[in-house]
């Protein structure tokens, strides 16, 4: 049986037994990440003691009745409860393609998650699975000594330094989150990023408050002036913990505070006995100066993969020769990076996500 879920309730019920699942996975992640024109929908599938759960944003294609769905940035795809390898997709397969075609959902996007088991396993011959870059993963069931033998040589250098420049704060007060925020809007600015990351404070202030999952933020305090210089956020469910946002200021960049504030969520988690913590990979994945940095962490790398699947090929074509910019309409089958075509925009860098 195959249902869609939009209340909280409901969906928290289903993250909740899925004990693989991440904070991307969860009802307050996607009310945090949906836009004015996305509704959040989790599909729920159940065959015998096995569940599956695919969270979507679905979206109105414009100057039309159809809709298409997308995930929320980050790290999801389906949660699974009694699923390994030898679980047989068909009936879900076609159960899913029934579903879509009677919502009138044209095409499916979604970044998957590489710490969870069995994702190919459920998404396997239904639309196709591209690898798109890599992400860092610290391996935190080593113990502490492997873990940072993994470190290049002038991080534990650096790191070594930033400990005797900082004292460390964790911390969830709303000054203090207001700090971080300033701080980290203005490290997006000398940085040139794009509007999209620029979050409000109210986007930080609901980390905070959400019992889906836990959020903890570090602050690096210079111990001379007793100024907060950088912090970070990272996010933590089950046993994934995710590093999300960070800032330093300009002035005190050469502390290195960012690498401590790392090191020590580390050795935090790890006491927890969490099993992954994921840096993330390079801006819009690519092999970059961010990817580079995070690689000093460690070498143990993931691959980032993602999934499109086209429920029906013509009218998604006719949607691209009427909805596509023209210089696009005559060779938009090449046009293999950007999905669903018709949404890209050709006046920014073409990224592979939605």
């Amino acid at each position: 049986m195959t249902t869609i879920i939009t209340k909280k309730k409901a969906w928290c019920n289903l993250i909740d037994q899925c004990k693989n699942a991440d904070f991307y996975h969860t009802f307050d992640y996607h009310q945090l990440s949906k836009s004015v024109n996305e509704t959040p929908i989790l599909i729920q599938y159940k065959e015998s003691n096995k569940i599956i759960g695919l969270p979507l944003l679905l979206r109105k294609i414009k100057n039309t009745e159809y809709f298409d769905a997308t995930s929320v940035y980050g790290y999801s795809g389906p949660v699974t409860v009694n699923i390994d390898t030898s679980f047989d997709n068909t009936k879900f397969k076609n159960e899913l393609n029934k579903l879509l075609f009677e919502q009138k959902i044209i095409t499916v996007f979604s970044r998957l998650n590489p710490f969870i088991s069995h994702q190919e396993v459920v998404l396997k011959n239904i639309g196709a699975i591209h690898n798109s870059g890599k992400i860092v993963n610290i391996d935190l069931t080593k113990n502490l000594n492997d873990q940072k033998k993994d470190y290049s040589k002038r991080y534990k250098t650096y790191i070594n330094k930033s400990r005797k420049l900082c004292s460390l704060k964790k911390t969830n007060s709303r000054e203090d989150i207001i700090e971080f925020v300033n701080i980290y809007h203005a490290n997006m600015k000398r940085v040139n990023a794009t509007a999209d990351y620029f979050f409000p404070k109210e986007y930080f202030f609901a980390f905070f408050d959400s019992t889906s999952f836990k959020t903890e933020l570090l602050l690096a305090i210079d111990k001379f002036s007793k100024e907060i210089i950088a912090g970070a956020m990272f996010i933590k469910k089950n046993k994934v913990i995710q590093y999300h946002l960070s800032g330093a200021k300009e002035n005190y960049l050469e502390y290195n505070a960012i690498k401590l504030l790392i090191d020590e969520m580390r050795l935090s988690a790890s006491s927890e006995n969490f099993i992954f913590f994921n840096l993330g990979g390079g801006v819009g994945n690519k092999n970059d100066s961010l990817l580079k940095f995070k690689s000093g962490f460690s070498k143990d790398y993931k691959t980032f993969k993602l999934w499109k699947h086209t429920i029906n090929q013509n009218l998604y074509e006719n949607l691209v020769y009427n909805l596509q910019t023209k210089p696009c309409k005559s060779n938009f089958k090449n046009c293999t990076d950007f999905f669903p075509c018709y949404r890209c925009n050709l006046t920014v860098s073409i990224k592979n996500e939605n």
